[in-house]
């Protein structure tokens, strides 16, 4: 009685398994894994501007420099 969720539980995972299969073997097919040292690089540069540039938020400026102390005459 305790060994009959096996015979649901093995298809299933054999299933699975040839389903993550497929999925690799799709990969591979379509060139996912060709080349594996540009995208490690591609982070370092910067993106060219393009036609949405204009909405990206512009760089903070410096923070102002604080004003004087006020000297207080009594």
């Amino acid at each position: 009685m305790g060994l009959d969720i096996l015979f649901l539980l093995i298809p299933a995972s054999l299933v699975l398994a040839g389903v993550a299969l497929l999925l690799f073997i799709w990969a591979i097919r379509t060139g996912q894994f060709d080349d594996l040292e540009t995208p490690a690089i591609r982070v370092l540069f910067d993106d060219p501007p393009g036609p949405d540039a204009s909405l990206a938020p512009a760089p903070s400026a410096a923070p102002a420099a604080a004003a004087p102390p006020v000297k207080r005459t009594e």
